[in-house]
């Protein structure tokens, strides 16, 4: 048999540098799903909460409502996903309605809605919500400068009839900063897994994160009242801003059998009122001249 060539030295030696480039890729997997497991076993007690919360709605046939807003990739969806995961599909849904139709345009604002709040003993989850008016909307010119100001006008009575009749109304504002916004961009654009998340608008946020903060400190200002008060979570930690956004929401409910193991109250870092967010604004803009967040 003819004698086989060795392989050159820088040969072996790229092979090498491969093999340690394919560990470090399967280490770097391995502990992203170490963690991701940990995070969805520190949530489980919470979510054992939330079912507890659900099935006394149903008993006292009760309505609630889950506002959840926020620029794009502040975390909504993923926080969503975790609240509802092991709830009864029976009475929980998640509503995440797209652009308004040309019908729906003539219509109330409010009617496309309130064709989704929930009846008796269910909960319903919106992604995104009527405040879309108050930030994308304005932002991107999507309404009018009058449409958006009957909207402020209007809304906070919509919201006390609402909660005066009955229904608990939970608002939550997830809050990113630019540069981890920025991150989470970065990542959807390169994950082919992750593509499908990034949209028109996504590309345009950063660019308009300016315009977005101003909208912010007007809807914050304007619609945080004693009824309907904002919740604003800080969603730079996914895992964190999930689990306090599942305290805020049990708070919300004086429900049965709740633990006496857990403790309920949401973390002062990641959990401000909407009150204590414009002041930070606008003490922010004293001290610098501009909104940041």
């Amino acid at each position: 048999m003819p004698a086989t060539t060795p392989p050159a030295p820088t040969e072996l030696a790229a092979k090498y540098g491969q093999a340690l480039l394919e560990i470090s890729r399967l280490r770097r997997e391995r502990n992203t799903l170490a963690r991701r497991i940990d995070a969805e076993g520190m949530l489980r007690p919470w979510q054992v909460e939330l079912l507890k919360l659900q099935q006394h709605l149903e008993a006292q046939n009760l309505r609630m409502i889950v506002l959840f807003e926020g620029r794009d990739a502040s975390g909504k969806g993923g926080a969503i996903r975790r609240v509802a995961r092991y709830m009864n599909a029976r009475h929980c849904r998640v509503v995440a309605l797209g652009r308004p139709t040309a019908e729906q345009r003539s219509q109330w604002y409010f009617q496309r809605y309130v064709a989704e709040f929930p009846t008796g003993g269910e909960l319903v989850l919106f992604d995104r919500s009527w405040y879309n008016r108050a930030m994308v909307e304005r932002v991107f010119d999507f309404c009018t400068a009058r449409e958006y100001s009957d909207f402020l006008l209007g809304v906070t009575g919509f919201e006390k009839d609402l909660t005066r009749q009955g229904t608990i109304l939970v608002k939550l504002y997830f809050s990113v900063t630019r540069q981890e916004q920025a991150r989470r961009f970065e990542r959807r654009r390169t994950d082919p897994l992750r593509q499908w998340k990034l949209s028109e608008i996504d590309l345009q946020a950063q660019d308009r994160w300016d315009d977005f903060t101003t909208f912010k400190y007007e809807m914050l200002r304007r619609t945080d009242t004693r009824p309907a008060p904002w919740v604003i979570v800080r969603s730079n930690d996914k895992q964190l801003a999930r689990l306090n956004a599942m305290k805020v929401i049990l708070g919300a409910v004086d429900y049965k059998d709740r633990s006496v193991d857990l403790d309920f109250t949401p973390d002062p870092r990641i959990v401000v009122t909407g009150a204590e967010e414009v002041a930070l604004m606008q003490a922010e803009r004293r001290r610098t001249g501009r909104f940041t967040g």
